[in-house]
């Protein structure tokens, strides 16, 4: 330190290093520099422009040298056993030694030691105790953080089950909205189209039915009864009896022809007159009774 000293407190001068001199030739280079005349401004209307005075290309004289090289890999080694597991230390080592035939005196020299190491020991077990409580109070704050967590999430989870419970019911609700509207319009439309009919057929009704009566589609039973077995029978009957009595007249007719040929044929010419006249009043009563006959049926 001494030294040091008297080097501050030199009053002769002290060559100076060859960096210096270096500094003081480069400041002055970069004065010439700046003071040395450049390139005059260009005349107005026109700019200086950098041109290449060097030639474009060039030839390289310069020969390459070239090396082949090669290696080789060995063989794959076989891999070591794996080494055992040795837990890494968790405290520091200390240690110390008294040498043989050393003299020293216990009061002054190992107290201070054992004081020292005491000291450490107790310190190094204020340290694990307060490390041991604050890693307790860290856990205890960490327990009661996933405790708050847990009922965060329950009523996180509450709230969900609540809004989908919500959203379920505002989806029924709106579905069955939809469903009594569609229910309503078909309710509504279908009384629209009965009344439309009701009041659309109600004067059509009287005319239909007419209309069928006329066609024969509403009758009476005993009429319709009477009209389709009952008078074809009396007139086929009717008709019969007629044939049979038409029958009985064409016989008697042909019967009373005979009987006047005969006995035209007996009386003979003198009596013609007489028997045409007979023959005549026995037509005459014959028709006679043909028509009242006739009439009767």
């Amino acid at each position: 330190m001494q030294r040091y000293w008297n080097l501050v407190q030199e009053n002769r001068p002290i060559r100076s290093f060859p960096q210096n001199k270096n500094r003081r030739s480069n400041v002055k280079d970069r004065k010439m520099i700046e003071t040395r005349n450049g390139t005059p401004q260009p005349v107005s209307g026109r700019k200086h422009t950098d041109v290449q005075t060097e030639l474009f290309l060039e030839e390289l004289y310069d020969v390459i040298e070239a090396d082949d090289v090669c290696c080789q890999t060995d063989a794959f080694l076989d891999r070591p056993p794996t080494p055992l597991f040795v837990p890494a230390k968790t405290g520091v080592d200390a240690e110390t030694q008294i040498l043989p035939n050393d003299l020293f005196d216990f009061d002054m020299e190992v107290k201070p030691i054992l004081e020292v190491l005491v000291g450490k020991v107790m310190e190094q077990a204020v340290l694990e105790v307060s490390e041991e409580e604050e890693l307790a109070n860290i856990r205890e704050q960490q327990l009661q953080l996933e405790e708050v967590r847990e009922a965060d999430l329950l009523e996180v989870q509450r709230l969900e089950e609540r809004e989908r419970r919500y959203r379920k019911e505002k989806e029924r609700r709106i579905a069955q909205h939809r469903e009594f509207q569609v229910q309503k319009e078909d309710l509504v439309s279908k009384i629209s189209a009965r009344t439309f009919a009701k009041v659309y057929v109600e004067p059509l009704v009287p005319t239909v039915y007419e209309y069928l009566y006329d066609q024969g589609y509403f009758y009476d039973v005993i009429e319709h009864n009477i009209e389709s077995n009952f008078l074809p029978w009396l007139m086929e009957s009717v008709c019969k009896e007629l044939e049979f009595e038409k029958q009985a007249r064409a016989l008697l007719d042909t019967m009373i022809r005979e009987v006047v040929t005969d006995i035209k044929q007996s009386c003979g010419n003198s009596t013609e007159h007489s028997t045409e006249d007979s023959h005549e009043e026995i037509g005459e009563n014959v028709e006679k009774t043909n028509d009242s006959k006739s009439e009767n049926a």
